[in-house]
């Protein structure tokens, strides 16, 4: 599509939205209903946070490989590949808890999705400067969220209710089948012929799978922007990964509350990540990028902080959607600026780098997130988390990240970057 022309005029970009939000629909429900089989078939805090952990283990591991994968074969066919999976492994899980309820049957699945998802995740990033105009990414972006949100407002709710009524086993179960729309969906995504990033490709270094992810590791160091906005994301990270568990723990064991009400506060935080969608490309157009993902963060951590001092189950619904307000705009302003700095044949492995990065502390974070929690209270500990998120996201005003604050700065980052 050319510079300035309408994103709805463009029928790729439509439906990708389209199996986007079915995609989201599925996360929805396992964002509620995993943890709640691991505490109904285990009973046990911890085990939620090694189930998360194990997760994000695989995930990172996949990381080493993804960026490759993503650019060494055709984008569409992996993002079908990916959902027709996850599809697989969690109607696995339906099926089998209708006769029984193997624990192991969790560890094993839940990661494996996690690895798939890796992979969805590297390959969605990558396949959006295919579809839409470089001027209009950050805006993509933000509809993108806008569409995960609006999935994640009924979604978790409904989960809840599902899960209430006929167990978490059956919320999974449908799970898979927004899984198995959506993979049959991307089948009528067709990528721009021509374009960069439409065909396979081309890989230098084919067949040293450690030299092509350190390609993008490279790329992420050799960028001063990007190596200091990786180094304070996995920190932030580590204190973030095991967030959605407390709070899930709080509501359950703390506050007595049923699965219904864990369900209606997680969609009420979905609002926030709503409200980001729409006001990020206005903020980060006013403000430049610094001045936004500091403030965004800043905010998020305010709001985790609050977490632990609220005694009502409002509060803490008004607090989630403020947290996923903040990271919600930070998010997509750290992934439309990698964006548009990144060379179309490295976008796969740049990506998969720095997520890969970033997230390596996430499965420690969220054990021992948990494993604090469950001894000393999850309120001391939400109070801690958010202050440190506060503290680390105004350092990034002592780095290039601060310095970055007008839109000149960011244009003269990308210049250098292609340079």
């Amino acid at each position: 599509m050319a510079p300035g022309t309408s994103l709805w005029r463009n029928p790729n970009y439509r439906t990708f939205l389209g199996i986007q939000t079915l995609s989201a629909v599925g996360d929805s429900f396992s964002y509620v209903a995993i943890p709640l089989l691991v505490l109904q078939v285990t009973g046990s805090l911890v085990q939620m946070g090694i189930v998360t952990g194990l997760t994000g283990v695989a995930s990172i591991t996949t990381g080493l490989f993804a960026g490759v994968v993503v650019d060494r074969f055709d984008r569409r066919t992996l993002l079908m590949i990916c959902d027709g999976a996850r599809c697989v492994l969690y109607g696995a899980v339906a099926v089998v808890f209708l006769v029984a309820e193997p624990s192991w049957l969790i560890y094993l699945v839940v990661p494996l999705a996690g690895v798939f998802s890796m992979i969805f995740q590297v390959t969605y990033v990558a396949v959006v400067p295919a579809i839409v105009a470089a001027d209009q990414i950050t805006r993509a972006n933000g509809h993108l969220y806008a569409t995960y949100a609006v999935a994640s407002v009924a979604g978790p709710a409904l989960a809840g209710m599902v899960a209430a009524a006929f167990g978490p086993a059956a919320a999974i179960g449908l799970d898979a089948v927004t899984f198995a729309v959506a993979a049959v969906g991307v089948l009528f995504i067709r990528l721009a012929a021509g374009r960069p990033d439409a065909a396979r490709p081309a890989v230098a270094g084919a067949g040293n799978v450690r030299n092509e992810f350190l390609a993008g590791a490279r790329f992420l160091w050799n960028h001063p922007l990007l190596r200091q906005l990786t180094l304070l994301l996995s920190l932030l990270t580590f204190l973030t990964y095991g967030l959605t568990d407390a709070v899930i723990f709080r509501l359950k064991d703390e506050l007595g509350q049923p699965d219904t009400v864990v369900g209606y506060v997680l969609t009420a935080g979905t609002v926030g990540t709503f409200v980001a969608s729409f006001v990020v490309a206005r903020v980060r157009g006013r403000l430049g990028f610094g001045p936004s993902w500091i403030g965004a963060f800043s905010l998020a951590g305010l709001a985790v902080a609050g977490m632990g001092l609220a005694r009502s189950v409002p509060a803490l619904a008004v607090l989630m959607a403020v947290m996923l307000l903040g990271t919600g705009v930070a998010g997509i302003c750290s992934m439309s600026l990698r964006q548009e700095i990144t060379p179309g044949h490295l976008l796969g492995r740049v990506t998969a780098a720095f997520w890969t990065i970033h997230s390596a502390l996430g499965p420690l974070g969220a054990g021992a997130i948990t494993a604090v929690a469950a001894g000393v209270g999850v309120t001391p500990v939400l109070l801690a988390v958010g202050t440190a998120m506060v503290a680390i996201a105004l350092s990034g005003a002592f780095s290039s990240i601060g310095r970055a604050g007008a839109t000149p700065a960011v244009e003269r980052a990308l210049e250098g970057a292609r340079s």
